[in-house]
């Protein structure tokens, strides 16, 4: 509530600045603070813990940061903006990073190079509503594509989705966790063959399961 009031008198200064001709650094203080500060600003890290992480993510994500002390797997950050956007889309970001924390999507995900093998925890929160008490499909494809996709991009760089294959097999429960299991299965020239499933914390219940195929793109040429 707080950061969405500081969010809503920010807006206000600057239109109010807009109307009576001032510079833009005099409609946001905190530009300003950012642009004379010697500090240097170090983006959020949001694959990490929030209070809004239920008791089945954090031990999940507990047991996970174990296996990563051999080395044998990465917990991967996660940032809401990209460095690698051009200045005119300075103001996009991540589509699963938009919500606060504890109302969309809350997920970590974790890699083994050795398998490559990506597993995502995820827990869906109360904007991710379809059918009333479930995760709506769009969200959990979006979870699925990510993980998905971030199996073919480790090894293969700048990629991008070409098909995507899923069989849900039974609803969510909103809230609740989930664990996405990705596998690299094959690679032939540019494309990324992939599997995936969808499974609850004990592995008991099969929410889903995806194939996908990826290509890798050549950074040097434009997609336009």
């Amino acid at each position: 509530m707080l950061r969405s009031c500081t969010a809503a008198l920010r807006t206000l200064r600057a239109l109010r600045g807009r109307r009576e001709g001032a510079s833009p650094a005099a409609r946001d203080p905190v530009l300003v603070r950012r642009w004379f500060s010697t500090e240097k600003v170090i983006p959020k890290d949001y694959a990490l813990p929030n209070p809004s992480w239920s008791k089945d993510l954090r031990l999940l994500f507990d047991q996970f940061m174990k296996k990563c002390e051999d080395g044998s797997w990465e917990r991967l950050p996660s940032y809401k903006n990209s460095k690698l956007v051009k200045e005119q889309l300075s103001q996009a970001q991540l589509f699963t990073r938009g919500y606060e924390d504890g109302l969309g999507f809350e997920y970590v995900i974790f890699y083994n190079d050795d398998e490559k093998r990506t597993v995502c925890l995820f827990q869906g929160g109360p904007y991710l509503q379809g059918v009333p008490g479930f995760l709506h499909g769009g969200a959990i494809a979006t979870m699925i594509d990510a993980t998905v996709g971030m199996c073919a991009a480790i090894p293969g760089g700048i990629v991008m989705t070409a098909n995507l294959n899923i069989n849900f097999k039974r609803p969510i429960p909103l809230c609740s966790v989930v664990v996405i299991n990705s596998q690299l299965d094959k690679i032939e020239g540019r494309k990324f063959f992939l599997s995936c499933t969808v499974r609850s914390v004990d592995e008991k219940i099969l929410y889903s399961e995806a194939t996908g195929l990826f290509i890798k793109l050549d950074p040097e040429k434009s997609l336009i």
